[in-house]
């Protein structure tokens, strides 16, 4: 795992994501893109794994503006579970990472410790050649569980 920026922040590919999904039965996956997003290029599928994916906008599409609600919906969607690490995904890894420091940050999880992991790669990685996003990097291209609407 490499470290972010802000302390309690660390780094993960998609794969070792996966192994933490697998491994550590508290660990949920947040999926921060935009709604549009999730519909039309599809969403990590964790039914392997026996988890619920969270779905929840750190910017809002079309005009991309940080969700203001973001934190509070994270702690509802949560609820009285105690995760011990939470990843955080979005197309390429920087959505996440903002939205992983956030989370650092703030309240959520002080009564006990919270991990907060970025999926570096995101869910379609960097742009190949043709500058196409889901061949060279990222969920979809390292060939982990997702699915489309």
């Amino acid at each position: 795992m490499s470290t972010a920026n802000v302390p309690g922040v660390t780094e993960v590919d998609p794969q070792n994501a996966w192994t933490i999904l697998e491994n550590d039965t508290s660990a949920v996956l947040i999926d921060v893109r935009s709604q549009a997003e999730w519909t039309f290029v599809g969403v990590p599928d964790l039914d392997p794994v026996g988890k619920p994916l969270l779905q929840i906008e750190w910017k809002r599409y079309p005009h991309m503006s940080e969700n203001p609600d973001f934190l509070s919906e994270l702690a509802q969607s949560l609820g009285a579970s105690a995760p011990s690490t939470l990843l955080f995904l979005c197309r390429s890894g920087a959505r996440s990472l903002s939205a992983a420091e956030a989370v650092a940050r703030s309240h959520i999880g002080d009564d006990h410790a919270i991990a907060c992991v970025n999926v570096a790669e995101g869910f379609e990685g960097d742009l190949d050649a043709q500058k196409h996003r889901g061949t060279l990097s990222g969920w979809k291209a390292r060939g982990l569980p997702w699915r489309q609407s």
